[in-house]
């Protein structure tokens, strides 16, 4: 089966300006994948090409195997999208709304109607299908534009800022209801500038910036490329900075009653950390390993201008945490991984 999304040197210029140059990605099917990139990325681009709202300059992109130029109907119908932007027709009751969106994908007339009372029921508006679009709230908003992607039962959906503006309440309810359709086997396209959003639901995000393609791993892979911060707290303050060997270290300073390490590993740094303390004749009372977060590596990742060294730092660093995590298995007579006891 063909994946989802595919894209290969994918370009799009407007006028002097190349708003994607030359983006490489693949979105499996079934996953909930993740796409971050600051303001200008070429993030929206790459969505209206995958849509057909844009004409793409060069390269390729296929939804599920189909073109989005050559078999743009196949492409397009197996695609739901909740843009950013309200687009919605407003003199419309919603109900009717979404009886014209599924017509417009060929669905007929009595589908069309028990869809879009499935669709309201499933994001809670089904007592506001009368209602205007103008009139409803904007969390209702929200929902509404969630309920519009679904009426067309879509492989994929595309979900670009979907909880843009909401509150706490309301967030985490749209998380759930997105998570439950993942579960049932459909894939998520999430666009997000929430960094907590993409680390609790994403299997996998790309990072791009500059419409070019930083890297693309797992929300855990992304954070073990980061650095931890290791405080460790002395029975009595050091007057000089310890020695601390380790090639996981990077940094080592006195602050106050505790020492504090810039560490690649804060939990595996710790034991030898305080092996070599007590050595020195320092005694710890206290520990704390600060964890660096998806938004600091996100942080790091695209505000270099240099993006190709970028994306090579950033390549070059999971291939780094994959290979270590390969060395920390092998294999049995039966040819069954097992872990090795470190």
């Amino acid at each position: 089966m063909p994946p989802a999304i595919r894209v290969e040197n994918l370009e799009k210029d407007y006028g002097d300006v190349r708003a994607l140059k030359g983006l490489d990605l693949e979105v499996p099917e079934g996953s909930f994948f993740g796409l971050l990139g600051p303001n200008g990325a070429g993030k929206t681009t790459f969505i209206n090409v995958l849509v057909g709202l844009v004409r793409k300059t060069g390269g390729t992109a296929e939804v599920f195997g189909h073109d989005v130029e050559d078999e743009y109907r196949e492409a397009r119908d197996a695609i739901g999208l909740a843009p950013q932007e309200f687009n919605v027709d407003r003199f419309f009751p919603i109900h009717e709304v979404l009886e014209h969106k599924a017509g417009y994908h060929g669905v007929s007339a009595d589908e069309a109607e028990r869809r879009a009372q499935d669709a309201l029921e499933t994001v809670g508006l089904a007592d506001k299908a009368d209602t205007r679009f103008d009139w409803l709230s904007g969390g209702m908003k929200r929902r509404f534009m969630l309920a519009r992607a679904m009426v067309t039962d879509p492989d994929i959906l595309i979900l670009d800022e979907p909880t843009a503006g909401v509150d706490v309440e309301l967030r985490h309810d749209l998380w759930e209801l997105i998570t439950d359709l993942n579960d049932a086997g459909t894939t998520i396209l999430l666009t997000t500038h929430y960094i907590e959003e993409a680390e609790r639901l994403c299997d996998e995000v790309a990072i791009i910036d500059q419409g070019r393609k930083i890297t693309v791993a797992t929300p855990a892979e992304l954070m073990d490329r980061g650095t931890d911060t290791l405080t460790l707290t002395l029975a009595q303050a050091a007057t000089e900075t310890p020695t601390i060997e380790d090639d996981r270290v990077d940094q080592v300073s006195v602050e106050g009653d505790s020492l504090v390490l810039r560490t690649a590993s804060g939990s595996e740094g710790a034991p030898a950390a305080i092996r070599q303390l007590e050595a020195q004749g320092h005694r710890v009372v206290d520990l704390d390993v600060a964890r660096t977060s998806l938004e600091e590596v996100f942080v790091d990742l695209t505000r270099t201008g240099d993006i190709d060294a970028a994306a090579e730092d950033a390549r070059k660093g999971l291939d780094a945490t994959r290979a270590s995590e390969t060395e920390s298995s092998t294999t049995d007579e039966s040819g069954q991984a097992s872990e090795v006891s470190q």
